[in-house]
């Protein structure tokens, strides 16, 4: 079990780095869409090295009329 959890951590922490590297956290967040992207990057952990490139386009609810 703690063996998992070390690469689990690794590979968040990994993640974190990768968004860090494309200055996501110096960025003011606008949208919802940063947050998705963020959040992506860093579960992808060392996939961003190995050529990917997470973005996510959401949308938030509008107030009613």
């Amino acid at each position: 079990m703690r063996l998992g959890s070390i690469v689990v951590i690794l590979w968040l922490v990994v993640g974190a780095f990768a968004a860090h590297q494309r200055n996501y956290y110096t960025k003011p967040i606008d949208d919802c869409n940063q947050v998705a992207t963020i959040a992506v990057t860093i579960l992808a952990g060392p996939l961003n090295y190995l050529g990917m490139n997470p973005k996510i386009a959401c949308q938030t609810p509008q107030p009613s009329k």
